[in-house]
């Protein structure tokens, strides 16, 4: 399996901070994003490599990166040659460059870097070989209004099968549900994102993939135990880089 972690996106939401810095750099507690999203992928013992999709203005910030990783998997950054958010690829843009740069071919996680989470990816992973198809993460809503404007909705039967799932509708939804950009996908659906691309979809948010593949095979989600932060505004970053400074004091 390969881990492939997004980071071609250019935050500009957080300008001016991650105007000279990617946004899987930043630091809570003095720790990158990055770092400790890594630590959770190596708790994956199935997985043998990790890929970082880096954009051009980026490239050589995580090329130094992997040059400190003194972890325990092989790891590949890769340039999608956009410079500016105005030229970005998209999320599923990025996968499928990532896909036929370096002829993919295996079962995948696709994670983005701008999430802090405590859960565990290992029970994330033991849930996929449970289900043995492809995997969402997802949570429950108190706010639905934030939900459906920041989120894809979801509706899972009694097998927590996806039956219905949009990306970011807008509104209030009539679901609490929703997923956080955490995914495993099999090689057959590594494979779909050809026919996802030529089709004419939505090349941008990564959740508009599950949202159409889930009509066409089943997908199921995991719902997680602990805390789970998109960090996309300076109010999230700044409230959880106290947070965790108090907790390790």
């Amino acid at each position: 399996m390969k881990a492939v972690v997004l980071v071609a996106g250019y935050a500009s939401r957080l300008y001016p901070l991650t105007l000279n810095t990617p946004k899987a750099l930043l630091t809570l507690n003095n720790v990158s994003l990055l770092d400790y999203l890594v630590e959770k992928v190596e708790q994956v013992d199935a997985i043998d490599e990790l890929i970082l999709v880096s954009n051009h203005k980026f490239f050589g910030s995580f090329v130094d990166w992997k040059n400190s990783y003194r972890g325990k998997l092989k790891v590949t950054v890769i340039d999608d040659g956009t410079t500016t958010n105005e030229t970005r690829l998209g999320a599923i843009g990025d996968f499928d460059f990532a896909i036929k740069k370096l002829n993919i071919d295996d079962e995948v996680m696709l994670l983005v870097s701008d999430n802090y989470f405590t859960f565990s990816l290992k029970d994330f992973y033991n849930f996929y070989l449970e289900k043995k198809s492809d995997c969402i993460l997802v949570t429950e809503f108190e706010d639905l209004e934030y939900l459906g404007k920041n989120f894809a909705c979801v509706k899972l039967d009694k097998n927590r099968q996806i039956t219905n799932m949009v990306e970011k509708p807008g509104g209030i939804p009539d679901t609490n549900i929703g997923a956080y950009a955490s995914y495993i996908y099999t090689k057959e659906s590594v494979r779909m994102i050809k026919e996802y691309i030529e089709s004419g979809n939505n090349k941008d948010a990564p959740g508009n993939f599950p949202s159409w593949l889930y009509t066409r095979k089943p997908v199921f989600a995991y719902s997680f135990e602990g805390e789970c932060y998109d960090i996309g505004t300076f109010e999230v970053y700044n409230k959880l880089n106290e947070k965790l400074s108090k907790k390790d004091n």
